[in-house]
């Protein structure tokens, strides 16, 4: 059996004891390091070759996302960032997650192991990650000199997106190039609690619609982005027109809540040919099944491609699902969408 090397990184002794101790009765992973800080790690990772590092984000002398931004240049290797479930700690791994770290996980209370349920998983996926850096992805030219997009009329579609591990980055170079009157949008991200919310803020600095967690009842207004909150409930759809968005409590559905699954199988139900479904990078398999729904409903659907996919996990079983109508590379999906959902003239 194959063993996924893994080094803690974290300045709490206790911290790095409860995630050893999380993984140290599973067969195909094995702790090979801890370190108490950026200069231990750096040290520990050129000596020990780990598959994935678990990374604390906010440490003395030299925080998480200064280490990243230096490994990542030097010696990309698969991350897993550990964070506090504070504002501050949302913003900094939001921002780690665009960086190229691959998933995020939240720190639990002292002896409380339950939060760390899925980390086993997240190492396993990251240690088999054909790893890219973000700054080995297409950039997306949208010429600022002129506005590309300045006769952009909306014709009352919706556009539904679903993404996970890799996400972030993919989700930006999508949105950035937005108009302010873009088509109302759903996005469902594999992202905890609090972390949602600091994902909606970054997206809303970045482009020109307005973008923000999706809150129960919020009608599907154009030149407005809704991300689906983590915690116990999925993002839908309901309405005859306008739509609204619909936080449903729900148990986890292809592994997830909120689900990507979730959210296309409502917008295939519920809007049907007047909507366009995405899925972006991610792993797993979450969001095949509802795409495949959408599509069979009348909606257009794309898929992110291989070449540009930090995971090509979801784009890929959404794809071999029969799903995907149009399979692209990042930087024209966002043009590709607008084009979709443009008025026609005449």
């Amino acid at each position: 059996m194959r063993k996924h090397r893994v080094l803690i990184v974290d300045d709490s002794a206790s911290m790095r004891h409860l995630i050893a101790s999380v993984l140290l009765d599973t067969p195909d992973i094995e702790v090979v390091g801890q370190a108490a800080d950026a200069l231990e790690a750096r040290e520990a990772i050129k000596k020990l070759n780990p598959d994935v590092v678990t990374l604390d984000v906010e440490m003395p002398k030299m925080n998480g996302i200064e280490f990243l931004e230096k490994l990542m240049r030097l010696r990309p290797t698969p991350v897993i960032m550990v964070s506090n479930f504070t504002s501050s700690g949302g913003d900094l791994t939001v921002k780690a997650l665009a960086m190229g770290a691959v998933d995020c996980i939240g720190k639990p209370q002292p002896g409380d192991k339950t939060l760390f349920a899925g980390l086993t998983d997240k190492i396993r996926i990251a240690a088999d990650v054909r790893f890219r850096p973000p700054a080995a992805h297409d950039k997306v030219d949208h010429g600022r000199e002129t506005d590309p997009h300045a006769n952009y009329r909306p014709d009352g579609r919706i556009v539904a997106m679903g993404s996970s591990a890799g996400g972030v980055e993919a989700l930006s170079a999508v949105l950035e190039g937005f108009p302010a009157n873009c088509p109302p949008m759903l996005i469902t991200q594999h992202m905890p609690e609090m972390f949602t919310k600091s994902l909606a803020a970054r997206l809303d600095r970045l482009c020109n619609a307005h973008v923000s967690e999706a809150v129960d009842g919020a009608p599907l207004d154009v030149g407005h982005i809704y991300v689906a909150p983590g915690g116990a409930q999925h993002l839908t759809v309901s309405g005859v027109g306008p739509y609204r968005c619909r936080l449903v409590p729900s148990g986890l559905v292809s592994g997830h809540r909120p689900s990507v699954d979730v959210l296309f199988q409502s917008v295939a139900k519920v809007v049907g040919k007047g909507a366009v479904g995405v899925i972006l990078s991610g792993m797993g398999r979450d969001g095949a099944d509802g795409l495949l729904a959408m599509r069979k409903a009348g909606a257009k659907t794309i898929g992110q491609d291989a070449a540009s996919s930090f995971i090509y996990g979801m784009p890929r079983t959404a794809h071999e699902a029969g799903g995907v109508e149009r399979q692209l590379p990042l930087k024209k999906i966002g043009a590709e969408i607008l084009s979709m959902t443009n008025q026609k003239p005449g």
